[in-house]
């Protein structure tokens, strides 16, 4: 991969202001210039400008950055992903032959997920994304487009003239994925996963914090009439005993868990290398 020195302010502008008429756009909230640096920023089809990254730095939410970015950006198919997350070489060409066909399968789709949890079965996980912190590749291959209740928010892909906004009440960075799936369905929106392999380079998630919590209770409330549902990470339910639940499990399997995470720390490129997505 070609080396490049320009400040990360500077990769951001350039590929936005020369690519921002095209198919597709990137937006991402980083508050870690050397995570986005060693990820989002080293996928090929960024650092080739091909596709334009627009970032948001300081936002207090995920809602808040990313209708924020949608604000800045033109783009018509609209890539939303974590800062950890690292794109395999073609992986928007890869993308773009899978919206021919499932705009021929439904021309009312509105979001698309590489990783996400099937509205027929909760257990029932497609993939496949690579997790470093779970130090191994997740998901079911999905046979052709999946739809899903809720999908992991390391990356989605959204049609913009669908009209999707995000909920600016929903605190924090946590499970916008199950509210904008949710979203989607009720306005008579599809929301699917199909096969689109990546890394999702994070770190170990050793407790769910009072951030998670909020989101939590938030959705709960939100959605009480559609309950249970499902997140890649635990039920939603209208007692709300599944979040100290989750926590008790996490700390029966902190150890087991802990050992089966690798080093984030390593460029994202050296995970996509391992599964033979380079």
């Amino acid at each position: 991969m070609p080396s490049d020195d320009r400040p990360v302010e500077q990769i951001t502008r350039t590929h936005a202001d020369s690519h921002s008429d095209g198919l597709f756009c990137v937006i991402a909230a980083s508050n870690d210039e050397d995570c986005l640096k060693r990820n989002l920023l080293s996928s090929e089809m960024i650092r080739s400008g091909r596709v334009p990254l627009h970032v948001e730095r300081g936002a207090l939410s995920a809602a808040q950055a990313y209708n924020s970015g949608l604000d800045a950006t033109r783009a018509p198919i609209v890539i939303f992903a974590h800062q950890d997350t690292y794109f395999p070489p073609g992986w928007d060409k890869t993308l773009g032959q899978a919206l021919d066909v499932l705009q021929e399968l439904d021309r009312s789709w509105a979001l698309l997920a590489p990783f996400g949890i099937s509205v027929d079965d909760w257990r029932l996980a497609f993939g496949p994304v690579w997790s470093s912190s779970l130090g191994q590749v997740i998901g079911h291959m999905p046979e052709g487009f999946q739809p899903v209740q809720s999908f992991d928010e390391l990356a989605f892909v959204m049609r913009r003239d669908a009209g999707l906004r995000f909920d600016e009440g929903l605190p924090g960075f946590h499970l916008h994925g199950l509210d904008m799936a949710q979203s989607a369905w009720t306005q008579g929106l599809g929301a699917y996963v199909t096969a689109l392999p990546l890394v999702h380079n994070d770190v170990f998630h050793g407790v769910l914090r009072r951030d998670f919590s909020e989101a939590y209770h938030y959705l709960r409330r939100k959605w009480r009439h559609r309950l249970p549902l499902y997140s890649p990470v635990l039920r939603l339910s209208r007692h709300g005993l599944d979040l100290p639940l989750q926590r008790l499990r996490m700390l029966w399997s902190f150890k087991k868990r802990r050992r089966l995470s690798l080093d984030s720390h390593r460029p994202g490129q050296h995970y996509s290398r391992a599964c033979n997505w380079e």
